[in-house]
């Protein structure tokens, strides 16, 4: 929160400032339903993680497409075609395999790490809507202070109720303050530079880009952890990767098809 206000004062070089806008009326929810969203990607995502290994709730994490065609689907109607459709069955199947071998398996760090994916695929659905505004352009340090500042009103009720302060005094030292510092510069370079490419690339694209993001986290996850990975655990998550990569392909292919076979207003002009 504090390095988005800080990026909002001095962008650095990451976008360029539109002076004198008007906030839009619903800019309020927006941020605060990006902040509740961005609370729950965060939290689902350490709760996953405090259960399984790194590279287990990374490969969960991949099947991130699955849950954008049903977004897609339920909230904006969006019909899907077979050859996308087709392409997430090695998504779920390399999915499948890797849980069944996963020896860190815990039913509840995979459905924290499922509700991840839920709430990470929301946040990308709103975020683009509202990057996608002409009426008021959303900043990536907007998009970063603003509903952080809401994930920390929201986390107010936890701390009081769940954490033990007197506890948590004793623990604090030089090397976890350190870590914790460093935590939250990291995760700020992370969101502003995604909400950045967000604005200069479309949905699938990112999509992609986060896919190889995961599988190089799945690789330094198990070099830096030394998690023991099965032969069958590797297989499945190479099958994920490689699913996620054809779904990319695949809806690539499908909005140039939309576009070729559309009839837009200047098609109409120039047929005129």
């Amino acid at each position: 929160m504090v390095c988005g206000l800080v990026q909002m004062r001095h962008p650095l070089g990451t976008y360029k400032p539109i002076p004198n806008q008007r906030k839009p009326d619903n800019f309020r929810r927006g941020m605060f339903l990006l902040g509740l969203l961005q609370l729950g990607t965060i939290m689902f995502g350490l709760i996953a993680i405090y259960y399984v290994a790194v590279s287990f709730a990374e490969t969960v994490k991949s099947s991130a497409p699955i849950f954008t065609v049903l977004i897609a689907w339920l909230l904006l109607g969006e019909r899907t075609s077979c050859f996308v459709l087709a392409s997430l069955v090695p998504v779920m199947a390399g999915l499948a395999l890797c849980s069944s071998h996963e020896l860190s398996f815990s039913f509840i760090g995979f459905l924290c790490a499922l509700a991840t994916n839920l709430c990470e695929c929301l946040q990308s659905v709103v975020s683009k809507s509202l990057l996608s505004q002409r009426s008021y352009v959303y900043s990536p340090a907007e998009l970063q202070f603003y509903p952080n500042l809401a994930a920390v009103l929201l986390q107010l009720p936890t701390w009081y109720f769940l954490v033990d302060f007197d506890k948590l005094g004793h623990q604090l030292d030089h090397s976890l303050l350190t870590a914790i510092l460093l935590d939250g510069i990291s995760f700020h370079g992370q969101t502003i530079t995604a909400y950045v490419l967000m604005s200069y690339v479309n949905p699938v694209t990112y999509s992609v880009a986060n896919t190889t993001k995961r599988a190089c986290l799945i690789w330094l996850s198990v070099i830096v952890f030394g998690n023991p990975v099965t032969l069958l655990s590797w297989l499945g998550t190479a099958v994920v990767v490689v699913g996620v990569l054809l779904y990319g392909r695949a809806r690539e292919v499908e909005e140039r098809r939309r576009e070729l076979f559309s009839i837009t207003r200047d098609k109409m002009e120039a047929i005129r």
